[in-house]
C-alpha cells in the first residue's frame, strides 16, 4: 500500500505543480518582464482577469457534472501544456487573452481532478495524512515559476523565454502523469460515483462556500501584483525577483507542516486561523512600504493560501459526507468569483498607492470570514468508511 500511496503522492504533486504553480501562477513572476517589454498595468490586469474568468468557467464545468477525476486532470494538464508556451508567441491582444482564459479553465480542471484523484488514492492506501505532500505541489510549482522569473530577470531574458521554458516543463509533467491518471475510479468508491445525485447543500455548506469565496477575494491582490509591486519599489530584479520564490516556498512548507502537525485540529479551525494570518499579510504592504512588508506579505499569504485550500477541501468532506465533489467544485467557483472581483477594485495610478484601499478591504473581509468560521460549530454528515 505504501508504494501505491507514494506513487499517488508523486503524481498528484506533479499535477498540482503544473496545473496551479505554472498554469495559474507563472504569470505573476513573469509580469515584470512583460512590463519591461511594454505591457501596461491595465493590459496585465486584463490578462489576469481573463485567467480568473477561465478559472471560474472551469470550476462551473466541474460542478455541472461529476467528471472522472483522472480524465479531468488529464484534460487540464494538456491545456496547460499548450497554453503556457503559446504565451511566448505574438504580442498583447486577443490571442493572449484567449490563452490565459484557457489556462484558467485548465487549472481549475487540474485542481479539482488531480486533488480528488490523489486523495481517493491515498484514502484507499490508508495514507490520508499524506495529503499535505500532494498540496505542496502548488507551492513547489510556484517556486519553479518564480525561479524562472528570477533567472530571466537577472539574465535579461525576454519574457517569451520564460514562457517557453515553463511550457516545456508542463509538457514533461503531462507525459509523466498521463499513464497513472488512467487508474481513475478506486473500487471502493465505485458505488459512490454511481449514485444518482448528491444531497442538497446544508446551511453549513453554503457558509463554507461563502467564506471560501472571501478567501479568493482576499488573497488575489498579492497573488497577482506582489512582484510587480516589488518592481516599482526596487529596480534590481535580484531584489524584487525573490518575492515570488519566497511566496512559493512558504506555500510548499506550510502544507507539509500542516499535514504533519495540524492533522488533529478540526479543518474548520485551521481554515479560520489561516484566514487571520492571511489578513495580516494582505494588509502589510498597505500599512508599511518597503522590502520587509513585501516579505511579510509573501510569507503570510504564501504560507496560508494552500493550507486554507487543503483545510477547505477537508472540511467539505466533513460537511458533505461521502460525496464532496459537487461542494468542492462549488467552493472553487466561489473562489474564482472572489478572485475575479479583486483586480476590478484596483484603480488606475501608481500600483503601490492603488493597492492600499483594496488591500485593506480584503483584509477586513478575510477577518470577517475567519470570525464566522471560528465562532461557528459545524453540523457534520457521517462519512462512508
Amino acid at each position: 500500500m505504501s508504494s501505491s500511496a507514494a506513487r499517488a503522492t508523486l503524481i498528484g504533486t506533479l499535477c498540482l505543480a503544473s496545473g496551479m504553480g505554472i498554469g495559474r501562477f507563472a504569470f505573476t513572476p513573469l509580469l515584470p518582464l512583460m512590463q519591461d517589454a511594454g505591457l501596461s498595468l491595465q493590459q496585465g490586469a486584463g490578462l489576469a482577469g481573463a485567467n480568473y474568468a477561465g478559472y471560474l468557467l472551469g470550476a462551473l464545468l466541474c460542478a455541472w457534472r461529476p467528471w472522472p477525476p483522472g480524465a479531468l486532470a488529464r484534460a487540464g494538464l494538456a491545456g496547460i501544456a499548450v497554453t503556457t508556451p503559446a504565451m511566448g508567441l505574438g504580442e498583447p491582444g486577443l490571442a493572449w487573452l484567449l490563452w490565459r482564459a484557457l489556462a484558467g479553465v485548465s487549472s481549475a480542471c487540474v485542481l479539482v481532478g488531480a486533488s480528488s484523484w490523489a486523495l481517493a488514492q491515498l484514502a484507499r492506501a490508508r495514507k490520508p495524512a499524506w495529503s499535505g505532500r500532494v498540496f505542496a505541489g502548488v507551492g513547489s510549482g510556484m517556486v519553479v515559476a518564480g525561479g524562472v522569473g528570477l533567472v530571466a530577470g537577472t539574465q535579461r531574458w525576454p519574457a517569451a523565454a520564460g514562457w517557453w521554458l515553463l511550457g516545456a516543463l508542463a509538457v514533461a509533467v503531462l507525459l509523466a502523469a498521463w499513464p497513472a491518471l488512467g487508474d481513475d475510479v478506486p473500487p471502493a468508491s465505485a458505488s459512490a460515483s454511481a449514485a444518482p445525485a448528491s444531497p442538497a447543500f446544508t446551511a453549513e455548506a453554503w457558509i463554507l462556500v461563502a467564506c471560501y469565496g472571501v478567501f479568493g477575494y482576499g488573497y488575489i491582490l498579492p497573488a497577482t501584483f506582489l512582484p510587480a509591486l516589488g518592481r516599482q519599489l526596487f529596480a534590481d530584479p535580484q531584489v524584487f525577483g525573490w518575492a515570488w520564490p519566497v511566496f512559493g516556498l512558504a506555500a510548499a512548507a506550510s502544507t507539509l507542516a500542516a499535514g504533519r502537525w495540524l492533522s488533529a485540529v478540526p479543518p474548520q479551525r485551521v481554515l479560520g486561523g489561516g484566514l487571520v494570518v492571511m489578513a495580516v499579510g494582505v494588509a502589510a504592504p498597505a500599512l508599511q512600504g518597503g522590502l520587509a512588508a513585501l516579505l511579510v506579505c509573501a510569507a503570510c499569504v504564501g504560507g496560508t493560501f494552500m493550507v486554507v485550500t487543503m483545510a477547505g477541501f477537508q472540511q467539505a468532506r466533513r460537511v458533505a459526507g461521502a460525496a464532496p465533489g459537487r461542494l468542492v467544485a462549488t467552493m472553487t467557483a466561489a473562489f474564482a468569483l472572489g478572485q475575479l472581483a479583486g483586480p476590478l477594485t484596483v484603480p488606475a495610478g501608481p500600483l503601490a498607492r492603488a493597492l492600499v484601499v483594496p488591500s485593506l478591504l480584503a483584509a477586513v473581509a478575510l477577518l470577517a470570514a475567519a470570525t464566522v468560521l471560528l465562532r461557528r460549530r459545524a453540523t457534520l454528515r457521517p462519512q462512508a468508511s
